[in-house]
This record gives structure tokens, sequence and C-alpha cells, in this order.
């Protein structure tokens, strides 16, 4: 049976069903390995620059996956470093897709939807995809589902979670918009409750990690 490693921050907070963390997302076997010290508060940044690579390279040496991915879109910029040290495929965001979507939507025809729309920015864009920097959109910094990532709380109230990513969608579409990209790894479970606001393409980890490694996603969270 086919394999996805996730290189996981290190967090506690509920990972459900249609999470890049949970072993219901998947028709295929889970692995998890924990990234010490990779707390939300330190992985989204302004300046991934900063980030320390090195928990990342040794949680990388330990992954037994057909496929690699990694729990957070922020993490994007790592797709160049991690990508040559690893053997089989290696998605580090939901952001990769981007490139080739580019192709194929204007920025007011794609938007962003992240965790922290002050955070995310042109660092995190693949090249030649500056544009969509005015695309991004983000959680409120009062939601529920913010607070439950940005505290590592141990309860998740869904409905509010869902509430909170409709409204985030709401306001990141118009009536041109076409497909959205979820940057945060967290908000593929709602996806359902996305479609009953707009019908609308969707792209995210686990789509990303489904058009590289077929059958390896549960269809209900496509």
């Amino acid at each position: 049976m086919a394999r996805v490693s996730v290189l996981q921050l290190e967090t506690h907070f509920p990972r459900i069903a249609g999470d890049v963390g949970c072993a219901k997302t998947f028709q295929c076997e889970l692995e998890i390995i924990i990234v010490p010290n990779a707390t939300v508060a330190k992985v989204v940044t302004k300046d991934p620059s900063q980030l320390d690579l090195r928990p990342f390279q040794d949680a990388l040496s330990k992954a037994t996956g057909d496929l690699i991915t990694t729990s957070c879109g922020f993490l994007a910029p790592l797709q160049s470093v991690l990508k040559p040290q690893c053997k089989v495929k290696f998605i580090a965001s939901a952001l990769g897709q981007l490139k080739i979507l580019s192709t194929l939507f204007s920025p007011e025809e794609l938007s962003i939807i992240t965790f922290d729309a002050d955070k995310l920015g042109p660092a995190h864009l693949p090249a030649g995809c500056a544009a969509f920097e005015l695309s991004i959109f983000g959680l409120d910094v009062r939601s529920h589902l913010r607070e439950v990532i940005s505290n590592d709380l141990p309860t998740l109230d869904e409905n509010m979670a869902s509430d909170d990513v409709c409204s985030a969608f709401e306001k990141a579409t118009t009536s041109k918009t076409k497909a959205v990209i979820l940057e945060c790894t967290n908000l593929p479970p709602y996806k359902p409750s996305i479609r009953r606001v707009k019908e609308i393409a969707i792209y995210d980890i686990l789509t990303a990690i489904e058009s590289n490694l077929p059958n390896s996603v549960n269809p209900q969270f496509l």
C-alpha cells in the first residue's frame, strides 16, 4: 500500500477528517513525523528565510512515504530546499500549484485563502506569481479556527470553524472568481461548506497530493 509522509508542525490542536494530518483523510497509509520546535508562531512568518531548516531536514531523512508533504502552507519556500534532498515526490505547500494555475486564471479569477493574510506574501509564492499577492485573503484574526490554531487549543467547534472559513471565502470571492487555493492545510475539511456557498474549483494540499500520488486521498475530501 502507498504511504504519505507528513512533516507536521509541533502542534496538538485537533486534526479532523479532511486535514492532511488526519488518517481518515487518506485511503493509503499516513506517516506523521513531528518536527520539534516547529510551532505555528515560528513558521507563520513574513520572512521564511529565518526558519531553522535543520529540524525539517532531519524529519525528511526519517520519512518512508512514497510522497512527502508538510502540514503548513507557509513552508512553501522549502520546496526548492528540500526537494533535491528527497528521493520521492515532495510537496511543501498547496501554493506550489499556483505556477500552473497562473496560466489558467488571472489574479482576479483566483483567490488564495490563508491562515494569516498579513504574513503570507511574495516570499511564499512561486517565482513569477507575485501578482497574486493581491489575491490573498485570510481568516479573521478573531475567528474561532484561527484562535484554536494560534493558541494550539485542545478542542475545536467544527460548526464555528466552518462558519469562519465560509466567511473568509465570501470575502475572497467576487462574480469574477473562478477558483480558490486553500493555503492552510487545516481548511480542506470545510470544502463541502464552501461549495454550498458557491460551486467553485478548489485547490489545496490534498489536490496536490492526489495529482502526484493517485488514489491516495479519500475521494470525499477532494
